[in-house]
């Protein structure tokens, strides 16, 4: 990651101008300090302005509680106790997002099962009936 750009992968190249950060208050315990320590970093970005429409799409479908009303998307680390490494834990974190949504999904050609795997799944259902048939209870009548 360099200081101008967020690289993604070849294709997807963040300005750094673009994603914004903000500093509060982490939840949950930590002594003394978590009451005077803003080290939870929130990173916020419009991802419309520098990604293509196929891979906002995707990201939404993939990551739908990231997304605010406007538009925007709200990342947050808490893990250490320290800002600086909570903001790079974003941006990792989107990163890994980014190229999951990056990644057209394959098409699916539709094929049909084959004679012989129809017939060997008929044939276990009849094996599989037949045990649990065993299993019942013998009556003497």
């Amino acid at each position: 990651m360099s200081e101008q750009l967020l690289i993604v992968n070849k294709d997807i190249q963040i300005p750094a101008d673009a994603i914004r950060f903000f500093y509060v208050r982490s939840s949950g315990p930590g002594g003394q300090n978590v009451n005077k320590v803003s080290s939870k970093a929130v990173l916020r970005w419009n991802p419309e302005t520098s990604l293509p429409e196929s891979v906002v799409l995707r990201f939404q479908k993939l990551f739908p509680r990231c997304w605010t009303n406007d538009g925007e998307i709200v990342l947050t680390s808490q893990r250490t106790r320290n800002a600086l490494k909570n903001k790079t834990d974003c941006l990792e974190k989107l990163c890994k997002m980014l190229q999951q949504a990056a990644k057209e999904p394959k098409f699916r050609i539709p094929t049909r099962p084959t004679k012989r795997s129809i017939q060997k799944r008929l044939q276990n259902k009849i094996i599989n009936s037949q045990k649990k048939q065993e299993r019942k209870k013998i009556s003497y009548e």
